[in-house]
């Protein structure tokens, strides 16, 4: 039986009654469904505590779960975490009080969502995006690649970074991230950091090099590539899999379990350290070049921008050749006022400023009590984007918001290369 109450005790529609709520929802927004925040702990992380969370609720989900450090936008990809609620990961739309699950919307109603292309390609939103906030380093990992992921039954990830300047009025306490690995290193090497495992600091990050993180710039991490997330706040578009692989086995005197290493591995390949060696793409682990292929400098837009509002592209490139996922950034004067059009839906989240999409009102929060919705998150459903969105700031400062789309719905998004060469002129 499908679960009908969410972790707060709130009501879910499911079933009967859903295709119903979801159309009408859809036609009150004229496409536009509000969606409300989803809150993921995480046990082997500190919360950064600049998502707006309320204080007394960083530990919402009990000690045991470990603390909030992330929120999820317009996902329907489960939270791979142990102990798990059952909806954890997964957003909920609201609509005159009540809720339903945004995977279950585009179960039944994912043409006028997510477009036919996309539902018949995937018959799902295959992509989702976070707030990743810490309150310092994270374990040197890496995403499986689709082949390797596929071992286990999952999907592989990459993923894109972007670091909002309003989500990071504080460094916290390590504003670096080790990319990659030195070139020259052996895969030899990196055997006998698994073979130290259990003898302390296993030595991995003497293999990387750090990267100082900027606000307003991003990187653009390809499946297979080892990073150790440092303690900016950052804003994630990526492929809706929560596969990883922890290769650092102490992060800041606390121990890293080896099953956080080996989770996403066939279980006969537990302890086989050439596998584990061998799911690292180990090309793009030794680049020489690694800055210059997987850094991002905004990008404008000209032909989305006006006098008075700005779109950039802040996520984009591909990987393997394939435009996995994109992001982009509006900021509308106060005052103005803009038609947003664009060739796919996307998830957004307002992060400056208020103001209103159609009919919906948008209001950056200071302070989001766990389990009150917002009005800052929307889901643009392909119906609307195509057809054109006003959205109109109403306040005093620039009104913000970041939204990130789906596979290969752009035909315009720039080159990664090719940025990189117009931002250095």
């Amino acid at each position: 039986m499908a679960k009908s109450t969410t972790f707060t005790g709130q009501a879910v529609v499911r079933g009967d009654g859903l295709a119903g709520l979801v159309e009408r929802a859809m036609d009150a927004g004229a496409g536009l469904l509000r969606l409300t925040p989803t809150w993921v702990p995480r046990n082997f992380l500190h919360p950064g505590k600049r998502i707006k969370l309320a204080p007394g609720d960083w530990y919402a989900y009990g000690t045991h779960r470990g603390g909030i450090d992330e929120r999820w936008f317009a996902s329907t990809t489960d939270a791979a975490n142990e102990g798990r609620v059952w909806h954890e990961g997964q957003s909920f739309g609201s609509f005159r009080g009540q809720l339903f699950l945004l995977k279950d919307a585009v179960d039944v109603m994912g043409a006028r969502l997510i477009g036919e292309a996309m539902m018949g390609q995937y018959g799902r939103w295959p992509v989702y995006s976070k707030f990743f906030d810490n309150m310092g380093p994270i374990p040197h990992h890496m995403h499986q690649t689709f082949e390797d992921a596929k071992l286990v039954g999952q999907e592989g990830k990459p993923e894109g970074y972007y670091f909002p300047p309003q989500l990071n009025n504080v460094d916290n306490s390590y504003c670096y991230t080790f990319m990659g690995l030195e070139p020259g290193t052996t895969k030899a090497q990196v055997r006998k950091c698994l073979e130290d495992w259990d003898k302390g600091d296993n030595g991995i990050l003497d293999l990387s090099r750090a990267y100082r993180l900027k606000r307003g710039t991003g990187w653009l991490i390809p499946p297979g590539v080892l990073h150790a997330p440092g303690s900016l706040c950052t804003y994630e578009p990526q492929w809706g899999s929560d596969v990883f692989g922890m290769y650092q086995s102490l992060v800041e005197g606390r121990e890293v379990p080896w099953s956080l290493l080996v989770k996403d591995m066939p279980a006969e390949k537990h302890q086989d350290l050439d596998f584990i060696v061998g799911q690292l793409d180990w090309d793009r682990n030794v680049d020489t070049h690694f800055k210059a292929h997987n850094y991002l400098e905004p990008v404008l837009d000209e032909r989305r921008s006006g006098d008075d509002y700005t779109d950039r592209w802040i996520v984009y490139g591909t990987v393997d050749g394939r435009q996995r996922f994109s992001a982009k950034q509006l900021a509308i004067a106060a005052g103005a006022k803009c038609t947003l059009k664009d060739p796919g839906a996307s998830g957004w989240i307002t992060i400056q400023g208020r103001g209103r999409m159609g009919k919906l009102a948008l209001q950056t929060p200071a302070m989001i009590g766990f389990g009150e919705e917002t009005e800052d998150e929307v889901f643009i459903s392909y119906e609307a984007a195509v057809a054109g969105v006003e959205i109109e700031n109403t306040g005093g400062e620039p009104l913000v918001g970041l939204r990130y789309f789906g596979p290969d719905v752009h035909q315009d998004m720039p080159a990664l290369a090719g940025a990189q060469r117009d931002n250095l002129r």
